[in-house]
């Protein structure tokens, strides 16, 4: 393996993560190469292959890499619910969805009302 690596859990994982090294499945068969840029789908079928942990390559975050980020979630958003007007009130329950995932995405934290 790398020298520059982690091992993290599945739930730790996120679709972008970059393996450090050749991912095996519990028989040892290669599920995937060294270098594979993870997605949302190949995490789903992790558990069916008993796989629990991740070598993952430590990437050192950058704020220029933070921002490209932030911007890419803001356009697939945008590109997402395209056909619904952001500041109308007549469909309030796309635009109500469209809070939720805006703000799961560029990882607004939720603030409780009552306390």
């Amino acid at each position: 393996m790398t020298g520059n690596y982690h091992q993290l859990t599945l739930a730790e994982v996120r679709p972008g993560m970059v393996l450090s090294d050749v991912l095996l499945d519990v028989q040892g068969h290669v599920l995937l190469p060294q270098g594979t840029v993870l997605t949302e789908a190949m995490l789903a079928l992790m558990p069916r292959h008993g796989i629990s942990v991740l070598p993952i390559v430590r990437a050192a975050v950058t704020p220029e890499m933070v921002a490209a980020t932030l911007e890419h979630h803001d356009a697939r958003i945008a590109h997402l619910f395209r056909k619904n007007d952001a500041d109308s009130d007549s469909d309030w329950a796309t635009a109500t969805l469209r809070r939720f995932v805006t703000d799961f995405r560029l990882g607004v934290e939720e603030t409780p009302e009552h306390e």
